[in-house]
């Protein structure tokens, strides 16, 4: 983008000359670069000049003075505008430029930064590097690995923990559900005793008439002596 700055190096009015000065003066302070396109000696500059200043800004009678201040093809204004950033420390910003770093008008932009948004631009910055800095730190913890002593040291305490936190569940278990009285050993009732022997159980004594033995008749007596013989 360059910025240009129509002006009249013949012109016989003192106040314009003054203005100029004022203008080419303060840009190269800035160390600006600009171009500038006199109207006086070519008329193609001064139709283009008066062609490209918008209506609003043109006086009463439709001629635009110089000095006029144009970055590229967009109009930036004339002296009076120019003054009024001058005094705002805002050129940079009325010329379409970015402030160079450290300059009054970037601390100001950097200011009206930290009302807009309520947080200081450089603070930001250093909070998105820490950020940044631990989501980069995080994969390289994860690569890392533990030398052989490590690892078996790992391995027992992995076995160790299992039994422990099965201990602790069961002491737990214990003291949650504490054994009641009628989870205890119930007495064994009458009924579940051995029931006594009742007397039809008993052993029936032998009758008088099982214990005599049936006498022998003579027919028996006869028939025993004659297998005899």
């Amino acid at each position: 983008m360059v910025i240009k700055v129509y002006l009249a190096t013949a012109s016989g009015s003192t106040a314009i000359k003054k203005k100029q000065q004022d203008v080419v003066g303060f840009l190269e302070a800035l160390k600006v670069d600009y171009t500038e396109f006199d109207i006086a000696t070519n008329e193609e500059n001064r139709m283009w000049m008066r062609e490209n200043v918008p209506g609003e800004k043109k006086p009463t009678n439709g001629i635009p003075l110089p000095p006029q201040i144009f970055n590229d093809q967009n109009y930036c204004g004339d002296y009076d505008t120019f003054f009024n950033a001058k005094e705002d420390n805002e050129v940079f910003a009325f010329l379409g430029l970015a402030p160079p770093a450290g300059s009054k008008e970037a601390q100001l932009a950097e200011k009206a930064l930290i009302l807009q948004n309520g947080k200081d631009p450089e603070e930001h910055h250093k909070t998105s590097a820490e950020e940044c800095n631990g989501d980069s730190a995080a994969p390289e913890d994860l690569h890392k690995t533990s030398g052989p002593g490590e690892a078996a040291e790992e391995s027992e305490e992995s076995m160790k923990e299992p039994s422990e936190k099965e201990e602790e569940v069961e002491h737990k278990d214990d003291e949650e559900h504490p054994v009641t009285e009628d989870e205890g050993e119930q007495p064994v009732t009458e009924d579940e005793e051995e029931e006594p022997i009742t007397e039809d159980e008993e052993e029936e004594p032998v009758t008088e008439e099982e214990e005599e033995e049936e006498p022998v008749t003579e027919d028996e007596e006869q028939g025993e002596a004659a297998t005899e013989s």
